[in-house]
């Protein structure tokens, strides 16, 4: 009791420890510990029953079936015979268990073609077949759906009367005037029917940039270059309210379809969305890089698209005020954004394509290649006819489910303007979606009418589609 115990380190310990082990294991260091018998047997048979158990039981039951119909199983292809013979005897029920097929139930006619087919050597035919045991289902090869047919559009009526350029239009909803806002900051009322000057409305000290009217309320909403957004009584044509908030340029602007929202948007980068009523800033939508150049709205999600300058085109949350996707797909400015009236479908307008897209998550569905220009504005009808407007005064009309281009027509210049004069800034349908209005750069609006002569004799489709579209981007 009176030695001392010497201690050591935990690290000696341990090392002492292993070394211990090392040399009590050492002579059988290199082998595996002995086998179980049971457990290998035990192995042995379950793997057997797992591969092997169905073909043994058929086995089985084939042999029990033979004893009693009297047929010998000791030749190959007896199974098979075996089958002939109860369908023979109307016994199906029992000869689907037997039948050599992938799917249950699946019953082959039973022909000597057949049998070799299956692969059974030595049996009926002895020759090799070229029968096939089922036939393949024919694939359609993939094409294109051929474009509806659309009477050619006409200019049928020219309307002068602004002293600058024409830069936005508006129908009104009982389809009986349009309202356009101009560079000379003069708001003009024309009668859609005659094509005469109703109204004046002045106010404005810049560029009118915007115009909506609003179907549920008498109210004209206008906005422009001066960063203000205005809304008209129509009762009593004067502004009544005034929405503050832009930092600069207001270049578009859309109403909700049912609740009392406006939103625009411009050159500060964001659009606001302003509640009708009270004049408050619900919300600023702010990420994109550069001017905003279109925005409109719907009843569904997204509530709110907007295009931009910063080649994007975002789909907005209006609950939550911010963005809910970003398509990053045109590779230049995007000016223009169109909802179609019936198909949960938008399209955009870059001077790359014209694109359309699925909502509510924004697919791509496809491109509308050949309007080499600055595209303006876009316009989609009930009909499925979009039409494109450029800055070189081009207007091209498309079949908007398959993306026929279906009509090319330049404008003629009001005489007295220069030919560079020749630019569509906006465009829509009336409400019939039968007549097209433009705003145009030489200071002309300009009513276009389907040709009521045309057939289909007269002008016929001419669509030759590649076998597949090639969807890029």
């Amino acid at each position: 009791m009176g030695e001392d115990i010497q201690k050591h380190s935990v690290h000696t310990l341990v090392f002492r420890s292993l070394k211990r082990t090392h040399d009590m294991f050492l002579s059988e260091e290199g082998g595996l510990p002995p086998l179980d018998p049971k457990a290998v047997s035990a192995w042995r048979s379950s793997k057997a029953k797992d591969t092997y158990g169905p073909i043994v039981e058929l086995v089985t039951k084939q042999q029990e079936i033979a004893r009693k119909t009297g047929l010998p199983t000791n030749y190959p292809g007896g199974p098979l015979a075996l089958t002939n013979k109860l369908e023979q005897d109307g016994e199906a029920t029992q000869s689907l268990a037997l039948m050599p097929s992938g799917t249950p139930g699946h019953q082959l006619p039973q022909t000597s073609a057949n049998i070799s087919a299956v692969g059974i050597p030595g049996y009926a035919t002895g020759g090799p077949s070229n029968n096939t045991t089922q036939s393949l289902v024919s694939r359609k090869a993939p094409t294109m759906p051929k474009p509806q047919w659309h009477p050619p559009w006409k200019l049928c009526r020219v309307i002068s009367g602004h002293i600058g350029w024409v830069r936005c239009v508006a129908v009104d909803p009982t389809n009986e005037w349009f309202c356009t806002g101009s560079a000379d900051r003069v708001i003009k009322i024309w009668d859609l029917a005659s094509g005469k000057l109703k109204l004046s409305l002045t106010g404005h000290v810049s560029t009118v940039r915007a115009l909506q009217v609003s179907p549920r309320h008498p109210y004209l909403f206008s906005a422009g270059e001066d960063r203000q957004v205005k809304c008209w009584d129509l009762e009593y044509n004067k502004v009544i309210r005034h929405y503050h908030g832009h930092l600069s340029a207001v270049y578009s602007m859309a109403l909700h379809p049912t609740i009392d929202v406006l939103v625009t948007c411009g050159r500060d980068s964001t659009a606001r969305v302003w509640d009708m009523r009270t004049k408050a800033n619900i919300h600023t939508l702010t990420g994109h890089t550069n001017t905003v150049a279109s925005v409109v709205c719907q009843a569904a999600e997204p509530q709110i698209i907007t295009s931009s300058h910063d080649s994007t085109i975002r789909l907005w949350d209006l609950a939550a005020g911010r963005s809910m996707a970003t398509l990053t797909n045109h590779k230049k400015s995007v000016r223009a954004v169109a909802m179609h009236p019936n198909l949960y479908m938008f399209a955009s307008a870059s001077p790359d394509n014209i694109k359309q897209w699925k909502c509510p998550e924004g697919k791509f569905i496809q491109n509308l290649s050949g309007h080499n220009a600055i595209l303006n504005c876009l316009a989609i009808n009930a009909d499925n006819v979009m039409v494109s407007g450029a800055d070189n005064g081009s207007l091209h009309f498309w079949d908007f489910k398959t993306g026929y281009n279906f009509q090319r027509s330049q404008a003629p210049v009001q005489p007295g303007s220069m030919d560079s004069e020749a630019g569509v800034f906006a465009m829509t349908f009336d409400h019939s979606g039968s007549r097209l209005i433009t705003a145009e750069a030489d200071k002309t609006i300009k009513i276009y009418k389907e040709d009521d002569e045309a057939n289909e004799e007269t002008h016929p489709i001419n669509w030759k589609p590649d076998l597949l579209k090639r969807r890029r981007y």
